[in-house]
């Protein structure tokens, strides 16, 4: 059945808060299922709502649902489990959303879908700081779609934009179908994640297009949803994906493990990062095999995490008080990167092994405007930006590392910030066959065999 906003009072003239009517269309759906459907030409300016069990909300061609800048219109998360008198303004990213836009809990069979369109109108909440870097006016900004402890969910051929902190936020949620859906973000915007499962179990990820400031998709295992275990059993394919930040992350934020994840034929074009691993939490990750990928990176402003690194696996402390978790068991097999920067492999104390590159191409050239000879390790205590020369592979404390059928090296104009083909230091147990360098240069400390 059918509920559309517009017989519940919605006006969609685009300035209207039609929170009520949308909230009535919502609750009267959940009784019985079906879909609240708000139609083709209107736009659907409104506070937040709250999604339920058995809900369709479907977004025809045409229609658009925005959100108010008011942030007192905001459902609020943390207040559902601190004192109310709790300031939520300022707390750190890695608990609950302190304002979220579309917010669900427990509504298990629920989804969005349709070729219509939400805007999280991003810029009602930021400052800029320069021409290419806008952040918050407070921080964490809203979420624009958290849904929590649910099962079963569904978001397939909408499009999201403008959203001023993370997009499309599904936790402690199990299966999950994120299909055909466009996140379409302004690139200047700081911490506009495009989709973040976090402790979410059976997650598929397919044919999507995200274009955002900060990572496109990122896995995540956050502080604030700590009782709800570990991220497992993602699936993530055939997407398009651009990034001011990284591509495709796991981390930073994973207190509990992440385990057997597929990433495939996914393209990755113009962005500061491909691939990264970052584990500052006492979180491990195993199991993981990227395949089938294209990487395309360049520089950014600095402003931004990343220094052009097709393929990046770090694991520091986050702080004194946190026991950096292990990254193993992770495939990298048949990637073609063209990159400003190599690949980086580095930790404090050898959490790192048994790492495969399998005809994996990468070949570094300069492409930007921005400074090369750099090394971005943010988070983490001891560290921040690493000035040392580039290298098409660098490889610092790690165990079991092979490469096979695969090439290393620089493009033909070598800039004077580059340096080895393969630059290893404190590596134990390394295996290369097959594997192409372009002048084979090659440095070993301490422990290497």
């Amino acid at each position: 059945m059918d509920y559309n906003v517009i017989s519940y009072g919605a006006r969609g003239d685009g300035s209207t808060d039609d929170v009520t009517a949308i909230q009535k269309a919502i609750d009267a759906c959940s009784q019985q299922g079906g879909r609240v459907v708000f139609p083709s030409g209107y736009t659907f300016y409104t506070s937040s709502v709250e999604i339920k069990k058995d809900v369709e909300m479907h977004l025809e061609k045409g229609a658009v649902l925005k959100a108010t800048s008011d942030i007192d219109g905001y459902i609020r998360p943390c207040n559902m489990i601190n004192d109310p008198e709790t300031a939520l303004v300022g707390n750190p990213v890695t608990e609950k959303p302190s304002f979220v836009f579309i917010y669900g809990k427990k509504a298990d069979n629920c989804s969005i879908t349709g070729e219509g369109t939400i805007d999280g109108n991003c810029y009602a909440f930021v400052e800029r700081q320069n021409e290419y870097y806008v952040t918050g006016n407070f921080y964490p900004r809203p979420t624009m779609i958290y849904i929590e402890d649910s099962n079963n969910l569904v978001f397939r051929d909408v499009t999201l934009t403008n959203a001023p902190f993370w997009t499309l936020h599904p936790a402690a949620c199990e299966n999950v179908l994120i299909d055909s859906v466009k996140i379409l973000n302004p690139l200047d915007v700081a911490n506009s994640d495009g989709i973040d499962p976090d402790h979410c179990h059976n997650v598929e990820i397919k044919d999507c297009t995200v274009i955002c400031a900060d990572d496109c998709i990122c896995l995540k295992n956050t502080n604030g949803n700590r009782e709800y275990g570990e991220c497992t059993d993602i699936h993530v394919h055939d997407c398009e994906l651009t990034s001011t930040s990284a591509a495709i992350k796991i981390g930073t934020e994973g207190i509990n493990n992440f385990r057997n994840v597929l990433f495939e034929r996914c393209n990755i074009t113009k962005s500061n990062r491909g691939i990264s691993i970052q584990i500052r939490d006492c979180g491990n990750v195993e199991n993981v095999t990227f395949r089938d990928i294209n990487i395309q990176t360049r520089r950014f402003h600095s402003s931004w995490w990343g220094t052009a690194e097709p393929i990046i696996i770090t694991s520091f402390r986050r702080d004194e008080n946190t026991q950096s978790g292990k990254v193993r068991g992770i495939t990298f097999k048949n990637i073609t990167c063209e990159s400003e920067n190599g690949v980086l492999i580095y930790c404090d104390k050898g959490e790192i092994e048994d790492i495969t590159f399998d005809n994996v191409s990468v070949e570094v050239s300069k492409k930007s405007k921005w400074p090369c000879g750099l090394y971005d390790l943010r988070p983490c205590i001891d560290h921040g930006i690493e000035e040392h020369k580039n290298c098409a592979l660098r490889i610092k404390n790690a165990n079991y590392i092979t490469l096979l059928n695969s090439r290393f090296g620089f493009g033909e104009s070598k800039h004077k910030d580059y340096s080895y083909d393969l630059l290893i230091e404190n590596v134990n147990n390394m295996e290369i066959s097959d594997t192409e360098f372009n002048s084979f240069s090659l440095l070993r400390h301490q422990k290497a065999t």
